[in-house]
């Protein structure tokens, strides 16, 4: 104990007789410097980037909803002609939105200059911009209306790879098959009121003729659901019960045939194509169309609603 008492007072004189050297002193130099920062600059400070945040967020909702929505589609994200989409990968199409957008023509002429002939078409896309439905309005004795929708579905309401015969009569007339193809989507919209709208977007059988300006025809409306889907009282068209388990006694009555009587047959819907703009050289052609269809029945529970659904086109033509 004594000679740890000696080492201690042996260090603690060497201390004061041999002071830190200067140059290890200026090494950390003492702390005078007041931190001039006031609750005003604070609270300024804070104010300007909640505002910055906000313009970020706000520019990020707004393009959401432009996607989510396809009222903008040409803006977001950026149109693409057949040969660029066709030079991307996978993970650089992935999550973008471009392939449910159909492609565009760089250069061509502002009119339908294909010659006449017999065509084999392909690569046909329907691009979905806007969606209405005719219901009626939200006013007393209101007349049925075509009214702006929300769209509920995910970007997957274009239909591509549809293909068929389009011939090119000498008079300037055309006409066009729709054989096969990925034609037909499940699309649900949302009306003001709340109201949920689902339909089956498709131009199944299509035979569409007349002028290149305007040319049409009718097509099948496939039912919403297969005749094998069972509703939440076990209840189907090939499959399931007769009528409600719980109302056995009452199967037959004329209020509840809609419900126990399932109707899967097909409707019929009308379409209207307009060329704007063509390529002859590669065969491309592209423009608006303009379709009305039925929407759902919950296999011929309900009274249909018309839909009317434009957009975009393009077909490539090959001999």
């Amino acid at each position: 104990m004594a000679a740890v008492t000696t080492v201690a007072l042996q260090s603690l004189t060497a201390a004061k007789l041999h002071p830190p050297s200067q140059s290890v002193s200026k090494s950390f130099k003492p702390v005078t410097r007041r931190v001039s920062c006031s609750l005003h600059d604070d609270l300024k400070n804070l104010t300007l980037n909640c505002v910055e945040a906000t313009k970020i967020a706000g520019f990020a909702l707004t393009t959401s909803a432009l996607v989510i929505s396809g009222a903008s589609a040409e803006g977001v994200p950026k149109r693409l002609t057949y040969e660029e989409i066709q030079s991307k990968t996978y993970m650089e199409v992935k999550g973008t939105g471009t392939a449910n957008q159909c492609p565009t023509i760089e250069g061509g002429l502002e009119s339908f200059a294909i010659k006449p002939g017999k065509y084999y078409a392909k690569k046909v896309c329907l691009e979905p911009t806007s969606f209405t439905v005719k219901a009626e309005g939200v006013s007393k004795n209101a007349k049925p209306v075509f009214q702006n929708t929300k769209l509920m579905t995910r970007l997957t309401y274009t239909l591509d790879e549809i293909e068929g015969p389009f011939d090119v009569a000498s008079d300037g007339t055309v006409r066009f098959l729709e054989k096969d193809g990925i034609d037909y989507a499940a699309v649900t919209v949302q009306l003001p009121g709340g109201e949920r709208v689902p339909f089956l977007f498709t131009i199944k059988q299509l035979v569409a003729s007349g002028k290149p300006e305007s040319f049409g025809g009718d097509f099948l409306v496939p039912s919403y659901r297969g005749s094998s889907f069972l509703d939440p009282k076990g209840r189907g068209g090939s499959t399931g019960y007769d009528n409600a388990v719980a109302l056995p006694a009452r199967g037959d009555d004329e209020e509840l045939d809609k419900e126990n009587n399932k109707n899967t047959a097909a409707s019929v819907g009308e379409i209207t194509f307009s060329v704007t703009k063509s390529k002859p050289e590669s065969g491309e052609v592209i423009g608006l169309f303009e379709s009305i269809q039925p929407s759902d029945t919950d296999l011929g529970a309900k009274t249909p609603k018309d839909v009317k659904i434009q957009g975009i086109w393009y077909a490539k033509l090959e001999q």
